[in-house]
């Protein structure tokens, strides 16, 4: 599909934070697939005419790279996935130039003594991607492991406070919000994927807005909520009322693995059940569990049981099942995040960018919770960044 208004020659760097994870993996080899004409565009958001009149910067022109704790070749990481049926096969051996330059430009995750340091190194590091590859900007993306949420400390409050800390040795900082201060300063926007606290901190958006970055979270919706954000406004459309709403999930890989930390799961299970009360308008019985299988490997299954009530009060339940592969439902939206975030940095939009909450769980910035409505505020959106090209 050829978009109207896209500057061709532009060329945007994809910096991931967990470059070897299984997210960013499948981004990179779907990016150099598609680019290639090696695979279809299906799942891409931005590519519908309605998103593609923002007139965003081409698949062409996506470079990835970013940082690992793991040393493990991209290609090698591909073919694991490829063998469980995330994509085929035939992608690594045809990408396998493509893949090992693309592992060329990610680096190991820098450890050093202090929080500044570190984050030094890691501002260095996206600036060097940026130069040696001749990008007209880099956007950060957040598909690592999720954190437990951030506790509350004075000196994640203002940017003040934050800064003398980090002068003083100090390390107040989540590992995901440490990154999202070294792409700031680095004059990166970001896109927080997981609900780690990234740029969530009150120090971080004011960190935004002083360097007038945008950027947008959190925790990609790809399954059981995207469900829910649709399903729901049905119950309230038709004057239902929903009594109870209970989820089970399971899943396997990596994100299956640490949110089998009770810690972390808090952060999951906090952003899947954000909306359905602001949906409903009104409070709703809701378990929600999430267990670790991992024979399942990257793909994962929600069940959910709905109970509801009707006229004259007669009792009814609903129930359905998702099951989907993780990566792939993720992997496009990263992709779209991305053009669209380089966009908005293009035409000087600044702070968390609320038309982005389509994509996410908790859609930071909006205040409508459902899909229809998240997807009449990107369209009205992206026409307006089209009209303005």
């Amino acid at each position: 599909m050829t978009q109207p208004n896209a500057v061709h020659d532009q060329r945007v760097g994809m910096w991931f934070v967990g470059a070897r994870g299984s997210v960013a993996t499948t981004a990179t080899i779907g990016a150099l697939a598609m680019a290639g004409g090696l695979a279809q565009r299906t799942g891409l958001v931005s590519e519908l005419p309605e998103v593609a009149v923002a007139g965003l910067p081409p698949l062409e022109g996506l470079v990835t790279g970013g940082h690992d704790v793991l040393e493990t070749p991209l290609a090698h990481r591909a073919q694991v996935l490829a063998d469980a049926g995330v994509f085929p096969p035939s992608l690594v051996a045809a990408l396998a130039e493509e893949l090992a330059a693309a592992d060329s430009r990610i680096r190991l995750a820098p450890r050093l003594g202090t929080q500044r340091e570190t984050a030094q190194a890691v501002e260095q590091d996206i600036r060097a991607f940026r130069e040696d590859n001749n990008l007209d900007r880099v956007v950060v993306v957040d598909v690592s492991n999720t954190e437990p949420p951030a506790s509350q400390r004075p000196e994640l409050d203002s940017l003040a406070a934050l800064e003398a800390a980090l002068d003083a040795g100090h390390a107040p900082l989540p590992t995901s919000s440490l990154y999202a201060y070294a792409a700031f300063r680095a004059g990166s926007p970001l896109v927080s994927f997981t609900p780690s606290p990234g740029a969530t901190l009150g120090a971080l958006t004011e960190l935004a807005k002083e360097q007038a970055l945008p950027w947008a979270g959190r925790d990609g919706k790809t399954g059981e909520t995207l469900v829910k954000s649709a399903l729901a406004p049905m119950f309230g459309t038709r004057a239902l009322k929903v009594r109870s709403w209970a989820s089970y999930n399971m899943l396997g890989g990596g994100d299956g693995h640490t949110l089998a930390d009770p810690r972390a799961a808090v952060s999951k299970t906090t952003t899947k059940g954000a909306g359905l009360d602001a949906i409903l308008g009104y409070h709703v019985e809701g378990p929600m569990h999430i267990d670790y299988v991992e024979d399942l490997g990257d793909w994962k299954t929600a069940w959910d049981n709905i109970s509801f009530e009707g006229f004259l009060g007669t009792r009814m339940t609903m129930q359905f099942t998702w099951q989907g592969c993780d990566s792939a439902l993720a992997a496009p939206l990263v992709l779209d995040l991305v053009r669209l975030t380089a966009r908005a940095h293009e035409r000087g939009e600044n702070g968390v960018v609320g038309a982005l909450a389509f994509f996410f769980k908790d859609p930071l910035g909006g205040i409508d919770h459902t899909l229809a409505g998240q997807w009449r505020t990107l369209a009205q959106w992206c026409e307006t960044l089209g009209a303005s090209a």
